[in-house]
């Protein structure tokens, strides 16, 4: 539960051999599995982000995201640009000690695998997570998934130090195309998570729950199927404001994320940000700055004893 380095050679290393087996990053589903894999299993689960020796100021991140109909490449983009996520947190001083955990999301009234639930990891067992994820591409058709429903376990089934030693949020990030359904089903969480809840929980409710712990936010990507459907938009900023994010581009995802989170610590203004990317030799520069022209910089929070993330001075990165 985030302990350990993450290592872009091991990152490399498992890449080789997988091409070289001819396997997968995603073996796990690929290989017909449509049970959630145990290591992934939502029901009675706590996912904790700790402080530990090597990682005494974790920052926790989860990143959880639609795996229905046209979503379902979502994954294999985030396995691939992976070390770019974790280049920017780490080696740019974007966060201290980040912990990201991975996590799937369905459609809870048909799906076999609506919720998927990593662990945060700060090395890469997060890649191994990931490539447990069922990609099982259902859905319900209708324009709604159990996004919901994640909310639920981010807000309830969750303990991160950052909050209860500091009161810092964590960093949320849902990926989806849909809209949320209108309220937390009481039958969905017995069923998937064991709690025994005596009513449904109204949306407005979980949102107002899980913002309070995370800084949350949605965002709808490009090449989706309901990308650009402005219902889909102003469903999500209704409830989450300019936290609803548009991407043009899908693979930006994880450069948003980065630089997302460096703003929220104060680590970086937009500008220093993309000038990172493009130092990086990355071409989501673009797309990025406009999808995050609307955040500006900084977050609230409800108490603030940990110093801001290390600044750049005279453009060179004092890790």
């Amino acid at each position: 539960m985030g302990s350990g380095i993450w290592s872009t050679d091991v990152y490399d290393a498992a890449d080789r051999y997988r091409r070289k087996k001819g396997t997968s990053a995603f073996s796990y589903s690929d290989s017909g599995a449509r049970t959630v894999h145990p290591a992934l299993d939502p029901r009675g689960a706590v996912r904790e982000s700790r402080d530990n020796a090597e990682h005494p100021q974790s920052t926790p991140i989860a990143v959880l995201f639609d795996v229905t109909g046209s979503m379902g490449h979502v994954p294999r983009t985030l396995q691939a640009k992976l070390p770019q996520l974790l280049g920017l947190l780490l080696r740019q001083g974007y966060a201290r000690d980040p912990q990201v955990m991975f996590g799937a999301i369905g459609d809870a009234t048909c799906d076999r695998v609506p919720l998927q639930v990593g662990q945060f990891e700060s090395d890469n067992r997060m890649d191994d997570d990931l490539g447990r994820i069922v990609l099982e591409g259902g859905g319900g058709g209708q324009m709604t998934e159990s996004y919901e429903l994640a909310m639920y376990f981010m807000a309830r089934h969750t303990v991160t130090d950052s909050w209860e030693k500091r009161g810092r949020r964590g960093y949320l990030f849902i990926i989806g195309d849909e809209l949320a359904y209108p309220q937390v089903s009481r039958r969905e969480v017995s069923r998937l998570i064991g709690d025994d809840l005596g009513e449904d929980v109204p949306l407005r409710q979980m949102v107002d729950e899980v913002t309070r712990r995370w800084d949350t936010y949605y965002l709808l990507p490009a090449g989706s199927h309901y990308a650009g459907n402005a219902k889909v938009l102003d469903f999500w900023r209704g409830r989450l404001g300019q936290h609803a994010v548009v991407l043009d581009d899908l693979d930006a995802v994880c450069e948003t994320i980065a630089l997302t989170v460096g703003l929220g610590e104060q680590a970086i203004d937009l500008d220093e940000g993309l000038r990172d990317l493009d130092r990086a030799g990355s071409t989501a520069g673009g797309t990025v700055s406009k999808a995050l022209a609307r955040l500006g910089g900084g977050r609230q929070t409800e108490v603030s004893t940990l110093p801001a993330a290390p600044h750049r001075t005279g453009g060179v990165t004092r890790l």
